[in-house]
């Protein structure tokens, strides 16, 4: 079971309808779910969405710092994952949704199978600029450093696009390698 946390973005049913069509259980739950709750709910992972706001992002801390099991943050997501964990984020040069040309620089994890270089569909409103400690960039860009993120120990992830929208052409493979990091952990 993943659990999909709604931080209120316009694809987040998509990250429920990716996951679905390629056959994993999941439920979408709201950012302000009690952590007992979804403890009660036994995931095997849990997607933090995109959204637009990080004030508005409830327990998402919370359930970065208190629990153990995969992590992977889209967008807004990966930004929290970051700001939870002692990084830095900022408004970046590049708002507005596009195709972005994004560098794979370690090709493990969520990156795993593809090649030197996909396409990400990403708004760079907000932008990760300041690793938090333990993590590594695992994919970058023109547009910004930090498309990607892993914590170097902790099956904790973060990228920048947006994996379960059409335009990321490698979407469904980044999504199911980090189920595959699910069964694995």
């Amino acid at each position: 079971m993943i659990i999909i946390v709604n931080n209120h973005g316009q694809f987040t049913h998509l990250i429920h309808r990716s996951l679905r069509d390629i056959g994993v259980e999941n439920k979408l739950v709201p950012n302000t779910i009690p952590i007992g709750e979804l403890l009660d709910l036994n995931p095997s992972g849990v997607i933090l969405s995109g959204g637009p706001d990080i004030e508005k992002t409830g327990n998402c801390k919370e359930i970065i710092r208190d629990l153990d099991v995969p992590l992977l943050g889209i967008c807004l997501g990966h930004q929290v994952i970051a700001e939870a964990l002692g990084g830095e984020v900022v408004s970046g040069n590049s708002g507005g949704y596009a195709e972005v040309d994004v560098e794979i620089l370690k090709k493990d994890g969520i990156f795993s199978g593809l090649g030197d270089k996909t396409v990400l569909w990403a708004s760079h409103s907000d932008e990760v600029s300041k690793l938090p400690a333990g993590f590594e960039v695992t994919a970058s860009s023109d547009v910004c450093d930090i498309e990607g993120m892993a914590h170097t120990k902790k099956p904790i992830y973060g990228v920048q696009g947006h994996p379960e929208v059409a335009h990321s052409p490698d979407g469904i493979q980044i999504l199911k390698n980090f189920v595959e990091l699910c069964r694995d952990y």
